[in-house]
């Protein structure tokens, strides 16, 4: 099943993860429409803020092969729950994939699958930068 397995190369990619500030390490697989599979892990940084997160790096490593539509994504931490993405990973997810399902997992397995609709209500997209 394609959840499994997105999971799985969430979970392979973590171990990849350069986190050695927070030791808070996070895997994500993103499938596309035609079911291509990218992965990301968190990069951290002395400068917090230019931390990039495991999603952001999923998705920038699509986009980098042209890819533009997807369907759902894995998020793989060691959470005491279902690990799920950062506001910031969410608004940039919605740019992409507003209906994407979003699959959050821990280390142990539990999970939890929502539509990115569902956990950002009320979003703010292109539409709300129009004027009057």
């Amino acid at each position: 099943m394609i959840v499994k397995k997105l999971i799985e190369k969430a979970k392979q990619v973590r171990e990849m993860a350069y986190a050695p500030y927070s030791n808070f390490k996070v895997g994500a697989a993103l499938e596309t429409d035609t079911g291509k599979i990218y992965t990301g892990c968190n990069v951290e940084n002395a400068s917090y803020a230019a931390t990039c997160c495991a999603e952001r790096t999923a998705l920038a490593n699509a986009i980098a092969e042209g890819e533009r539509k997807f369907r759902r994504i894995a998020i793989v931490a060691d959470t005491e729950g279902p690990c799920p993405p950062c506001g910031i990973c969410r608004q940039v997810l919605y740019e992409f994939a507003p209906d994407i399902e979003v699959i959050m997992a821990n280390t142990r397995d539990e999970t939890l699958v929502q539509t990115l609709d569902e956990l950002m209500p009320h979003a703010f997209h292109s539409k709300k930068l129009r004027s009057r």
